[in-house]
C-alpha cells in the first residue's frame, strides 16, 4: 500500500498528543492506517490510478484520530495528495507555499450560499480549467460546524476561488450523524468536484472505494447485522481487474 500525507499527519498528531483521543468504537483494534477493525483491513486493497489533479485536506482539531473519516480515502485514491493541520494564526509554511504555487489553480469547495463575495464562485465548466494550471481540490475536513469555522477563520483562503456543489441525492455516509441529510462526507464532496472536473475515473474509483469503506466500517458496529460476503468489496475488485485489462 502507498503511505501518503493524510497518514504522516496521523502518526505526527499522535506523537505529539498528550492524552489518547476516544473516539467512537474506541475498543474496536483497528489498523492505524485504514482505520477499520484489523481482521477486515482493506489496504492491501488500495486504489491504483493516475490523476491530473492534486488535493489539499485542511483537517480540524480532531478529525485525523476519527476512524470514520472519509478525507483518508480521497488521498488513497489521488496519489497527489496533501494534509494540513488548520491553524488560524499558524498556517503550515508549506501549505501555504502551495496555495501560492503557480503551478495550481486552487479550487475551494464550499457552499455558494455560505460565500459573502459571490464573485469567487466559479461558474465556468471546471473542466475547461486543467487546460492552464493543474487543479487543487481543497476540501475543508471535519464536522460542517467545523468547516463553517475554518473558511470564516483563515485569512490566506480568503479570496481563493470557491467551487461550489449541489447535491441531487441523500448522503450515503451512515458512521457519523449530521445536521442534515444534505450535508456529505468528505469524500462524496470530492466525488462531486472529480466529476466536474472531468476526472469521471477518478471519481469513479473514490466512489466505489468510499462504499468499500462504508461496508468494511460496518462490520465492527455490533448493533448491525453484518454481512460478512462483503459485496462491495467483491464488485470493487472485480471492477478495477476489467478496467486494468
Amino acid at each position: 500500500m502507498r503511505i501518503h500525507a493524510f497518514h504522516h499527519l496521523y502518526q505526527q498528531r499522535r506523537a505529539l498528543s498528550t492524552r489518547v483521543f476516544n473516539a467512537r468504537g474506541s475498543k474496536v483494534e483497528r489498523c492505524q492506517y485504514c482505520q477499520v477493525a484489523v481482521k477486515y483491513c482493506v489496504c492491501a486493497h488500495q486504489p491504483e490510478i493516475d490523476c491530473d489533479v492534486a488535493v489539499m485536506l485542511i483537517l480540524s482539531e480532531n478529525e485525523v484520530f476519527k476512524p470514520s473519516n472519509t478525507g483518508r480515502l480521497i488521498l488513497d485514491t489521488i496519489k497527489e495528495g496533501y494534509a494540513f493541520q488548520w491553524s488560524r494564526t499558524e498556517p503550515d509554511p508549506k501549505m501555504l507555499a502551495l496555495l501560492n504555487n503557480p503551478n495550481y489553480q486552487p479550487l475551494l469547495v464550499f457552499p455558494a450560499d455560505y460565500v459573502d463575495d459571490q464573485t469567487r464562485i466559479v461558474i465556468q465548466p471546471l473542466a475547461n480549467l486543467g487546460e492552464q494550471k493543474k487543479p487543487l481540490i481543497i476540501l475543508l475536513d471535519g464536522s460542517w460546524r467545523e468547516a463553517r469555522r475554518i473558511f470564516r477563520k483563515s485569512p490566506y483562503l480568503d479570496g481563493l476561488p470557491v467551487v461550489s456543489i449541489q447535491p441531487q441525492a441523500i448522503s450515503q455516509y451512515i458512521m457519523r450523524k449530521s445536521e442534515n441529510e444534505q450535508h456529505l462526507s468528505t469524500a462524496e464532496v470530492a466525488i462531486l468536484v472529480l466529476e466536474q472536473l472531468g476526472e469521471t475515473q477518478a471519481g469513479n474509483m473514490l466512489d466505489g472505494w468510499f462504499r468499500v469503506f462504508r461496508e468494511t466500517y460496518l462490520l465492527s458496529k455490533t448493533r448491525i447485522k453484518p454481512d460478512l460476503t462483503r459485496p462491495e468489496l467483491k464488485r470493487f475488485l472485480i471492477e478495477n481487474t476489467n478496467a486494468d485489462h
